[in-house]
């Protein structure tokens, strides 16, 4: 199908790249048919396009990109609501605020966007701990800099 997008202009959305957030994201509950498109030359960031309004559109990455230690776990009700049985179930994407410098971009590692690979469900989780920042500096040195920060006052 043939679909106007924020980034991308007018693009042809294969059928398997839609995803169904069946209770829409936070703040968007009505805009619930997303796609998952790739951006031309780069492998490590996604489009999360919807499909019903043009200008709603995330930047996404795998959060495993940049943070290989990244580990949270999902609560049985939410692995029972999506039927996710397995990990390889599961891919995970974290939006993605882009700024200028690059350096100053941000991961919502707060709120992941889980996907059902196979079922092409998602939804977004918020996870329950102050472990993780909605505003994580995408880069190691921002990130370092800022978990010395949070140590000093403990």
């Amino acid at each position: 199908m043939l679909k106007q997008t924020k980034y991308l202009g007018e693009t042809e959305i294969d059928e398997d790249k839609i995803i169904t957030f069946s209770q829409g994201l936070p703040g968007f509950p009505d805009e619930r048919e997303f796609a998952i498109l790739d951006l031309p030359g780069n492998e490590v960031f996604h489009v999360l396009q919807s499909l019903n309004i043009p200008e709603i559109a995330f930047i996404i990455t795998n959060p495993y990109h940049f943070r290989k230690d990244y580990s949270f776990n999902l609560d049985h009700n939410f692995l029972d609501s999506m039927s996710i049985e397995k990990p390889e179930d599961v891919a995970v994407f974290v939006i993605v605020t882009i700024r200028e410098p690059f350096s100053k971009s941000t991961l919502n590692l707060k709120a992941p966007i889980i996907v059902h690979a196979e079922k092409k469900e998602g939804k977004q989780f918020i996870l329950n701990t102050d472990q993780y920042a909605t505003k994580t500096p995408i880069t190691s040195q921002d990130m370092n800099e800022q978990s010395s920060e949070g140590e000093s006052g403990c």
